[in-house]
């Protein structure tokens, strides 16, 4: 008996210095091709001083409105994942994109994730980055909850909203969050580079599926991947967004023209998200929507089609 559990302590003990091992070495590894990438992140935008922390905005053409471009949680290069529709749009009209601390070229910092000061933030940005409102805003999944309460709390800074699969505070009711160990783990896998042993997870951006980047740009894409999965402002506005959510639901539905593009919601993980963002568009007093045949970043999958029915709309407004 003793001879067994001294065979398996020896295993465990075995497995798991392999395992720390590996570790080492990926960090390594990370930290050494990290210092390599970073030639590769020469901010296109500009870097404006909010809070204590630099955060990147990036503009483009010109016109008479300016169409603002909020990203969904998690995702790592904002300005690239944009890219293919901003470009069509920018012909006409002048597009902003935001990155928020711990997104795309931004840097992260250690501050509160309520939406409040997310709100604040990217307000205090585009005023820095030399923007004036009102904007036309163009969030995408999680940033659909900072729209809406822009509209709620400065209506004469909105002219409307445009969603790209964008949440409403319903889908968070049930939504599922990660629970905390996995988050822990999936955070160390970032952080230590494992990530890298696994190309396919940076391949999988819509953006570099569907062919919407330049060469160069894929490789910033990767680039940004690696420095910004799963940031601690990241994992801070998963942990908010049923409180930000909330809050929001709780000041009703703003009174702005709004159009939801809306895709089928099989790639995520509630079965009404479809029927959540439907329902909220029928009871605005100027809202309208469109299903699109596409995943969730539809502004990728889709572009040419929303970049024709966006131009359309704001033409009308």
């Amino acid at each position: 008996m003793k001879t067994a559990l001294k065979r398996i302590a020896y295993t465990a003990s075995v497995i798991v210095g392999a395992l720390l091992l590996f570790i080492v070495i990926s960090f390594v590894n990370h930290l050494i091709q990290l210092k390599k990438e970073s030639a590769l992140l020469a901010s296109p935008g500009v870097l404006v001083n909010v809070h204590n922390h630099k955060m990147h905005v990036y503009t483009e053409g010109s016109g008479p409105q300016t169409l603002v471009f909020l990203s969904g949680g998690g995702t790592s290069a904002p300005v690239l994942d944009f890219k293919a529709l901003y470009s069509k749009l920018a012909i006409q009209h002048r597009i902003a994109v935001v990155e928020k601390a711990g997104y795309g070229f931004s840097e992260t910092a250690d501050i509160p994730r309520d939406i409040d000061t997310i709100l604040e933030e990217t307000r205090t940005a585009l005023t820095k980055a030399g923007q004036n409102p009102p904007y036309i805003l163009f969030p995408h999944s999680m940033s659909g909850i900072e729209a809406l309460y822009w509209a709620q709390k400065y209506p004469d800074e909105v002219k409307a909203i445009i969603g790209l699969d964008s949440t409403v505070p319903e889908v968070y009711e049930t939504y599922p969050l990660p629970s905390k160990l996995m988050m822990n783990v999936t955070t160390l896998a970032a952080r230590a580079g494992v990530t890298r042993f696994f190309p396919g997870i940076a391949e999988s951006s819509a953006a570099i599926q569907e062919n919407r980047l330049s060469t160069h740009d894929v490789k910033l894409y990767r680039a940004l991947f690696y420095k910004n999965t799963q940031t601690v402002n990241m994992n801070e506005e998963i942990k908010m967004i049923k409180a930000n959510a909330e809050k929001v639901d709780k000041q009703g539905t703003p009174d702005v023209p709004m159009y939801f593009f809306i895709s089928s919601g099989d790639e995520l993980p509630v079965d009404h998200w479809q029927a959540d963002l439907i329902k909220y568009s029928e009871k605005l007093h100027n809202g309208r929507y469109l299903i699109i045949d596409g995943g969730h970043y539809l502004h990728n999958t889709n572009t040419e089609q929303i970049a024709e029915e966006s131009a359309k709309y704001i033409a009308e407004l």
